[in-house]
């Protein structure tokens, strides 16, 4: 691994120290924000007190705090939203905003201390198709979406703190009306999508034996050489499982909270927002790790997502199994170039390893 990117020490190390101390001092103002929950409490419901717990816990409540639903049972002010806002002031809200910063902290440090992941030889100028023109244009969609989601899911979720003191009440919220107009419908069509994807990239994310060495070596950040890698090498198969698993559940506790008007109790759509939060939380940390490194974290990769080709020289090192399946089909770039290559979208989909 190449680490000819510390030649500037001093300035790299003080921009290193700035990005750390930037993410302490958000997460902080976060962590204090959201340490005392009963400040929300008094904001939304002024007349919240001792004497008014006991009339809850008692079922004592009068018609000003009951559910204006027809034939709901709920108050209004109940132990089980008490809870609920407990756990998402207390855990849920803090500890994931520290999940993405951190995550973005620890990016900037790896950058910072090893660098661009460049290749080892030099190009061929032979290329292979990697990704045919339906996965491509799946995946950008699917990306699109998932970052206008997590956007306007941070937005919901700490846009009150941040922008509400900046821009004032008025303008505070348009903009998170508009957020909420955003994620609610585009988040079905981004589940939608997702599973599509998922289900065409599925035969190649299957777990192999020599995944277990991808692992042992750090991805190749451990020892010498590259670790074997089909298709998708172990980091890869990590991130689709983590979407078919996280993501899953993130679409489907979605779908509870954008329709409510399918019978679901008030106590399953406050789990539904605690599911949702954790697993979109949790991906968008792990999503800034694989934007990282399908972008300029490691050359080569990005252009595989934009054209469809690698170079022979990145697929052998990054992918040397699925390289040896397909190195005969091998294309010199100057073919591709004056246009003698077929179009990419009726090109067979590139065999797994």
């Amino acid at each position: 691994m190449s680490i000819s990117t510390m030649r500037a020490g001093p300035c790299r190390l003080l921009l290193m120290l700035l990005v750390l101390l930037a993410s302490l001092v958000l997460a902080q103002t976060a962590l204090a924000q959201q340490a005392d929950p009963s400040r929300e409490a008094a904001f939304a419901v002024p007349a919240v007190d001792a004497d008014l717990w006991r009339q809850v816990k008692g079922g004592e409540t009068g018609p000003n705090y009951r559910d204006s639903r027809a034939d709901s049972t709920y108050n209004l002010v109940n132990e089980s939203g008490e809870t609920w806002r407990q756990i998402r002031d207390r855990w849920v809200s803090p500890f994931g905003l520290i999940a993405v910063l951190g995550m973005i902290a620890v990016i900037a440090l790896f950058y910072l201390v090893v660098g661009r992941k460049k290749l080892d030889e030099p190009r061929t100028g032979r290329k292979l198709l990697r990704w045919s023109l339906v996965v491509r244009s799946l995946h950008w969609t699917v990306a699109t979406l998932f970052i206008l989601l997590a956007l306007t899911g941070l937005n919901l979720s700490y846009g009150k703190s941040v922008f509400r003191p900046l821009f004032g009440d008025g303008l505070w919220a348009s903009m998170m009306s508009g957020t909420k107009l955003i994620h609610n419908y585009l988040g079905p069509l981004f589940g939608i999508l997702l599973v599509v994807l998922l289900l065409r990239l599925l035969s190649q994310n299957m777990p192999k034996a020599h995944d277990l060495q991808w692992f042992a070596k750090g991805g190749g950040l451990v020892g010498k050489g590259h670790p074997d890698a089909g298709f998708a090498n172990g980091g890869e198969k990590v991130w689709y499982w983590l979407l078919a698993t996280a993501g899953l559940a993130v679409i489907v506790s979605g779908f509870v909270l954008d329709f409510p008007n399918y019978g679901q109790a008030r106590d399953t759509m406050q789990w539904a927002s605690i599911i949702h939060a954790v697993g979109a939380l949790g991906l968008t940390a792990v999503a800034l790790g694989h934007i990282y490194i399908g972008t300029i974290g490691t050359e080569g990769s990005l252009e595989g997502m934009t054209t469809g080709y690698v170079d022979e020289t990145w697929a052998k090192e990054h992918h040397n199994l699925w390289y040896e399946e397909v190195k005969d089909q091998a294309i010199p770039e100057e073919q591709l170039a004056a246009g003698q290559q077929a179009s990419q979208g009726d090109e067979p989909a590139p065999r797994s390893g």
